[in-house]
């Protein structure tokens, strides 16, 4: 595959870092958990990257644009996730912050990401 361009965006490269420090998270949380709150959130936090990294190998602006606030919205789910782990004891809560902090600054940058993206459709709707 030609083009990695995604690999260059700094929101992509925290969330790649973020997917291992969620799995690192959760690996001691109960076994019974394994098929429930441990599986979402993994699915959740590896969604991000993932849906940044589709949504660039797009053709087209808007394109990206969807799949950047699937993203985001990933991110609002795994802070619901995240929260719910903490409130049953499942982390440190020093862990579960740290966490927290990490996805909110994610998010932070994705909805820049958004906010340049609206900017280049709104420039090119003007030529």
């Amino acid at each position: 595959m030609t083009g990695h361009g995604h690999k260059n965006l700094d929101v992509w490269k925290k969330s790649m870092d973020f997917v291992f420090n969620l799995y690192q998270y959760t690996k001691s949380f109960p076994k019974e958990e394994l098929y429930g709150l441990t599986s979402q959130m993994r699915r959740a936090a590896v969604s991000i990257p993932s849906n940044l990294a589709e949504g660039h190998a797009k053709r087209t602006t808007k394109e990206f644009m969807r799949f950047t606030n699937i993203a985001y919205g990933s991110a609002a789910e795994l802070e619901t996730q995240i929260m719910i782990a903490g409130k049953l004891g499942y982390a440190p809560e020093h862990e579960t912050s740290c966490l927290l902090n990490d996805l909110s600054e994610i998010a932070k940058m994705m909805n820049g990401l958004l906010t340049g993206l609206e900017k280049k459709i709104s420039l090119n709707s003007k030529l």
